[in-house]
């Protein structure tokens, strides 16, 4: 009789457990998809908002996680690009540095008192060469109490401020317009360490999207949701976005209760069978 019993309520369990499971293998998952997004878009798609053009210049998939026997995740995630037409670039020029500029190397002095508005460049004479291409000068310069002198047909002394060509000078104040690297340049600041240049010129950008994340566009935010490997939307139905979050985090709440039941039933059905052949005491 406590065998009998024991089977009947084996079998009403093993029912349950076997119920449970089925309805987890044949749910299906629900995901988030967007059926009018506000663009739809692939790898090397062009498209605008307000006045700015983007390029959608990457999609990569990636695989995450697997280690040790674990189940491996696709990641989707992808890059964008847009070019800013007046981006500001600036350059530095330390006081007392050598700069190129113009063509020629120049020393950058920078005018004195506590707050200097100008600065000179004074060419900087390559005294090197220029010994090297005179075959009567020598290589080496000499000094003498303090004084440079360059060694002509190896007796004659000339002093070496005689025999240089004097240095060109420019000076330019803040606010003034220079050629700089093929750019016109204006001397944004001068201050007692450097002089800092600024000119306008085009910049490409690149703005990471990743999967149901939020990125800004012209001012617009939008989410960007990847519906495969391959393609990129953009929308801003947040709401339907948030419903379809609920959506699947009822789901998984459900899945997992019947996952409860399922092992809760079949536990049961082992210990039913382990204490039906238990010996009796009588």
């Amino acid at each position: 009789m406590q065998r009998r019993a024991a089977a009947i309520y084996v079998a009403l369990f093993i029912v349950i457990g076997a119920a449970s499971y089925s309805l987890i293998a044949t749910a299906q998952t629900p995901h988030v998809e967007f059926e009018n997004p506000e663009y739809e878009l692939a790898q090397g798609d062009q498209f605008q908002v307000g006045e700015q053009t983007y390029t959608v210049s990457t999609i990569t998939t990636t695989e995450q996680g697997g280690g040790h026997g674990g189940i491996a995740t696709t990641v989707v995630e992808g890059e964008l690009q847009y070019t800013n037409e007046s981006a500001r670039y600036t350059a530095a020029w330390e006081n007392n540095s050598t700069q190129s500029f113009d063509g020629n190397e120049w020393r950058v002095l920078v005018g004195s008192g506590d707050d200097p508005t100008t600065f000179t460049l004074r060419e900087d004479i390559n005294e090197t060469a220029i010994l090297q291409e005179d075959p009567a000068a020598s290589e080496e310069m000499v000094t003498q109490n303090g004084t440079q002198y360059v060694v002509i047909d190896g007796s004659e002394l000339v002093p070496a401020s005689e025999y240089f060509p004097e240095p060109e000078t420019r000076t330019y104040a803040e606010g003034d317009t220079v050629q700089y690297e093929g750019n016109a340049s204006t001397i944004d600041a001068v201050t007692t360490s450097e002089v800092t240049l600024a000119w306008a010129g085009p910049r490409t950008n690149t703005i990471g999207v990743s999967d149901n994340s939020n990125v800004t566009l012209g001012g617009e935010t939008y989410l960007a949701h990847f519906a495969d490997e391959s393609t990129l939307q953009l929308t801003q139905d947040f709401e339907s976005f948030r419903q379809q979050n609920a959506e699947i985090d009822q789901h998984t709440l459900h899945k997992n209760g019947l996952w409860g039941v399922s092992i809760a039933s079949f536990l049961t059905v082992i210990f039913l069978v382990g204490f039906a052949y238990l010996p009796s005491r009588y």
